[in-house]
């Protein structure tokens, strides 16, 4: 038996905003069962580790904040969980108590029973692929001023880098129905804004043949006052989508582009099933019917096979393409996906050169695109005083981060302001 002295918990989310929804949701269940929720990792009896398993480092972390833990607080035990307890569930490394699979995480109250009565580890991880149905749970709690609402699960898509299918199972879609309720519970509380996430949203609704934008053409006649997207592939975005949500009196303009390159012959190998001139001309046409959004993009460096030439097309489309901002990040092979096995690896170092120029043409063409927004008169979304400042923080529809100074309390109030007026970020 367990020796249980207060039930107290404190929960660790890693990775994509999906898994901190879900976090959210895992501390939600505890607390309305009865456990209390830790003000630190030296106080708990339960350390849950709600992993990420995207590249080979965020494993490697994982591995890491377990191992340190255990120096702090050798007493509490430790449920792992996420994407890398999902893919990673044989390893004999996992220093965990508890395994929970992404689908059994959310039912995390009837295996901690389970477990408080037995010695050994234990194990719940199930074959993520065949779980069919949308795990539904609605979050009651919210300490945001944006919350965001998982509307999807899941990738049917094979990109030869990605672990994620094999974390997540294929793509399940929440309700439309269940997706309004919990956006106009939202307005009805005050919030005034929402943001739509998922692994791939752009896959909702396929599985009862409908599409995202049937979805957000329902958003529209809710009570909410603006809404923004999580990431999308530009093969989601086409000429109905625009013509919608340029009209859109909700939709906030901010896109976020998943490109992972804009060379023709490594997205062939990436498997992406469009070319860059299709990307470049979603890029022209978002950039020509709305004003001034933010388009942001993730891109990978140094994919198997991709030499210097086609890093330098990738770049010099990138510098000439109109986005605001650039993710980049290096390959990073995973075992079980094809380009693990790809011939023409490329070195670590030249990865992280690649990775650190994008970067610095990140920050030049986010700087033209704040220089864009001088003197534009914008409604801006106050959150929570900054701690870095003293400040507080506000969003524009086309997500420029402005900070006010007030005596008042700010948080959840809308304003119209002019960006000349305020520090941007």
């Amino acid at each position: 038996m367990w020796r249980i002295l207060k039930d107290s918990f404190f929960i660790k989310s890693l990775g994509c905003k999906t898994n901190h929804i879900e976090g959210q949701l895992i501390h939600q269940e505890l607390v309305k069962a009865g456990y209390k929720s830790a003000k630190s990792e030296r106080e708990c009896d339960f350390f849950i580790l709600n992993t990420c398993s995207v590249t080979s480092h965020a494993d490697n972390q994982a591995l890491y904040i377990i191992k340190q833990f255990r120096l702090k607080n050798p007493q509490a035990k430790v449920i792992l969980t996420g994407c890398f307890a999902q893919t990673a569930r044989d390893r004999d490394d996992l220093d965990a108590d508890i395994i929970l699979g992404n689908n059994e995480k959310l039912e995390i109250v009837k295996y901690l029973e389970y477990a408080k009565n037995d010695i050994n580890k234990q194990k719940y991880v199930d074959d993520i692929f065949s779980v069919k149905f949308f795990h539904h749970k609605d979050l009651e709690f919210l300490n945001t001023t944006r919350p965001s609402i998982k509307i999807q699960e899941g990738c049917s898509n094979r990109c030869s880098y990605c672990i994620i299918p094999y974390a997540r199972g294929n793509s399940r879609s929440e309700s439309a129905e269940n997706i309004i309720n919990q956006i106009n519970y939202l307005a009805q509380n005050g919030y005034k804004e929402v943001v739509l996430v998922g692994i791939h949203i752009g896959e909702w609704g396929r599985e009862f043949n409908k599409t995202l934008l049937d979805l957000l053409k329902k958003i529209e006649d809710t009570e909410i006052l603006r809404y923004r997207l999580g990431s999308l592939y530009v093969t989601e975005i086409d000429e109905n989508m625009i013509d919608f949500l340029k009209k859109s009196e909700k939709f906030c303009p901010h896109f976020h582009l998943s490109l992972q390159s804009l060379c023709d012959k490594t997205l062939k190998a990436m498997n992406r099933f469009y070319n860059a001139k299709y990307a470049k001309n979603v890029i022209y046409e978002l950039n020509k019917n709305f004003n001034l959004p933010f388009l942001g993009c993730d891109i990978i460096t140094g994919f198997p096979g991709e030499n210097e030439e086609d890093f330098e097309i990738t770049y010099e489309a990138l510098e000439n393409s109109g986005l605001s901002f650039i993710h980049s990040f290096p390959y990073s092979k995973r075992k079980g996906t094809p380009a693990c096995n790809m011939p023409n690896q490329v070195y670590e170092h030249i990865k992280k050169e690649r990775t650190k120029k994008l970067i610095k043409l990140s920050e030049n063409l986010h700087r033209t695109f704040l220089e864009k927004n001088q003197n534009t008169t914008q409604e801006v979304l106050f959150q929570k005083k900054s701690k870095r400042n003293g400040k507080y923080l506000g969003i524009t529809r086309n997500y420029i981060k402005i900070y006010k100074e007030s005596s008042e309390n700010l948080q959840n109030t809308v304003e119209i302001v002019n960006l000349s007026d305020f520090q941007t970020e």
